[in-house]
């Protein structure tokens, strides 16, 4: 998929003119378009990205399975629009978002100019509505490459992130029965955590 400069030859003059949120806005709702009229199978069928209940404040939470991203093999154009089509009703209202990056190999890492279009092409609602973004099992990469994108491309979710070294600690925050995640991220903890090393505050 073409990077805005690309796609609007003379893009730099509309955003000097203040006519670049309109030209975004123009290209997320054709983008959403698409989303609803092609087939998008391939890509959801990997369930690498669902929604799995909701937290204690009854905001959906939406999961994000890095060892399931094909990153090098899947097709990045429906990969963006499968993303468009699951959160647009979604991010219409307060969301957070769990990543697992649980073993984790390279071959799962999105680029860095992938996640700069997909974040620059969707609109202000899906920042401004997120209310956390939660990052579980993280490692040195996932943390230098979570400082170095919200210092430097998306500043407005810094505060929202948040390392969590075993899922139990999201129990904090939603209860075990909204969250749905494969058998092997479990066992990963188990094994990394022991059990029951964490107890959430009962509520007050």
């Amino acid at each position: 998929m073409a990077l805005e400069s690309d796609e609007y030859p003379i893009f730099n003059l509309y955003k000097i003119l203040g006519l670049s949120e309109e030209i975004d806005e123009d290209r997320y709702e054709r983008l959403l378009r698409r989303a609803k009229a092609e087939d998008l199978t391939e890509v959801s069928g990997i369930g690498c990205l669902y929604q799995s209940g909701v937290d204690r404040l009854g905001r959906p939470v939406v999961v994000f399975i890095g060892k399931w991203f094909p990153f090098n093999r899947i097709n990045l154009d429906k990969a963006l629009l499968y993303l468009i089509s699951l959160l647009d009703p979604i991010v219409k209202g307060d969301y957070v978002i769990a990543y697992f990056h649980t073993l984790t190999t390279s071959s799962n890492y999105p680029s860095f100019s992938w996640l700069r279009e997909v974040y620059n092409v969707l609109p202000y609602k899906y920042k401004k509505n997120l209310k956390a973004f939660y990052i579980i099992h993280p490692t040195f990469w996932t943390k230098m490459m979570t400082w170095w994108f919200t210092t430097f491309m998306a500043p407005a979710i810094k505060q929202k992130v948040h390392n969590l070294q075993g899922v139990e600690y999201l129990y904090s925050v939603m209860s075990p029965d909204q969250l749905e995640i494969p058998a092997y991220i479990t066992e990963y903890d188990m094994s990394t955590n022991g059990l029951r090393y964490f107890q959430p505050s009962a509520p007050t």
